[in-house]
C-alpha cells in the first residue's frame, strides 16, 4: 500500500458501498434533510443516487464527507 492510499480514509470504499450504508443508516429523510438534492428528496433510490452523484462532485464530496463524519465510518476502523 503506498503512502497516499494508506491515508486516505475511503481507500477502498465504493460510492455505491457509501451510498448504501449511509441509506440503511440515515434511511432517505435523513439523507434528504442532511444533504439537501433531488436524488435524495424526490422518489430516491441507489440507482438514480449513484447516477447524479458520479456527474456531481460537489455532491460527491458532500456525501462522502457525511459519511467519514457518521458513526459508520469509525466502525470500519
Amino acid at each position: 500500500m503506498t503512502d497516499s492510499a494508506s491515508r486516505d480514509p475511503l481507500h477502498g470504499k465504493t460510492l455505491k458501498a457509501i451510498v448504501t450504508e449511509l441509506q440503511a443508516y440515515y434511511g432517505w429523510p435523513e439523507l434528504g434533510r442532511r444533504i439537501a438534492i433531488n436524488c435524495f428528496l424526490s422518489d430516491p433510490s441507489i440507482n438514480s443516487s449513484l447516477k447524479f452523484l458520479r456527474r456531481t462532485p460537489w455532491a460527491r464530496q458532500k456525501v462522502e464527507q457525511l459519511y467519514l463524519d457518521s458513526p459508520l465510518s469509525k466502525a470500519a476502523d
